[in-house]
């Protein structure tokens, strides 16, 4: 590894888990970055994920004081996010993934349609007549379901599991955009704390290229989730429309258009 390609890494995983602080997506930094430091494509994917795991854990102390989620409801998203994340990161090692790619583009433009509009028809839903019990229950159990399809996608791949995650959340009647962005964090580091740990037992990272960003990732990750924090919700939630939906233009055109 070369001195240049070293501070490419490290700013890398400033960027990226800045960006994972705000909206997600952090890992379509970092894996490219990765892969043109000739870092081979799946354990480039592994050592991106060690890689911002430090940065979303610093994300979730700047958030501590935001979360408004009972404390039954973390336990039970927490615990289907790690066993989720468990299951892709085991796909991820012993699968290639060009299939499951070419769903990436349609998942975060839907997943980017559902945070934008997502308010609103939960709003909408909740005036239902049903009993307000029965329609908690039922939420929380699609909740759960999409958490772990999410989880698993997060573990064997990651890319934009922060817009994916925001969009489930909507359908719990979140709306405090700093309150979601905590929670967020707490599950992607969740989700990606396993797959660490998967990965390493593995030996599917990349140990230098994954030291030097695992320093950049906790100055990006803290500093983001301050920054963010500071910004007005009407901006942040523009700035994840704009990331999701950037984002799936760059995977419509990879996957798709690629001559």
């Amino acid at each position: 590894m070369t001195v240049l390609q070293g501070a490419a890494l490290f700013v890398a995983a400033i960027l990226g888990s800045t960006l994972n602080a705000v909206a997600g997506g952090g890992s379509f930094i970092t894996f490219p970055t990765l892969v043109f430091a000739g870092v081979p494509a799946v354990r480039a994917n592994a050592t991106s994920t060690v890689a911002l795991w430090p940065g979303g854990l610093a994300s979730v102390g700047a958030y501590r004081d935001t979360f408004t989620t009972e404390r039954r409801d973390l336990i039970i998203l927490g615990l289907t996010s790690a066993v989720g994340g468990v299951v892709g990161a085991i796909l991820l090692l012993h699968t290639s993934s060009p299939t499951f790619l070419k769903l990436v583009p349609f998942l975060l433009l839907g997943a980017t349609l559902l945070f934008a509009f997502g308010g609103r028809l939960t709003a909408n839903w909740l005036k239902a007549s049903e009993p307000t019990a029965k329609r908690s229950q039922r939420s929380m159990l699609a909740v759960v379901a999409l958490q772990f399809v999410i989880a698993v996608y997060g573990g064997f791949f990651g890319g934009g599991i922060g817009i994916l995650m925001l969009a489930t959340l909507s359908f719990m009647g979140m709306t405090n955009i700093h309150a979601m962005n905590g929670l967020k964090a707490l599950l992607a580091t969740c989700i990606n704390g396993v797959a660490v740990v998967t990965f390493v037992v593995a030996s599917a990272v990349d140990r230098p290229a994954a030291i030097i960003m695992i320093v950049g990732g906790i100055v990006g990750g803290y500093g983001g989730a301050a920054a963010a924090r500071r910004v007005d919700q009407a901006v942040v939630r523009r700035i994840v429309i704009v990331v999701g939906l950037g984002m799936a233009i760059y995977f419509f055109t990879t996957q798709y258009l690629t001559i």
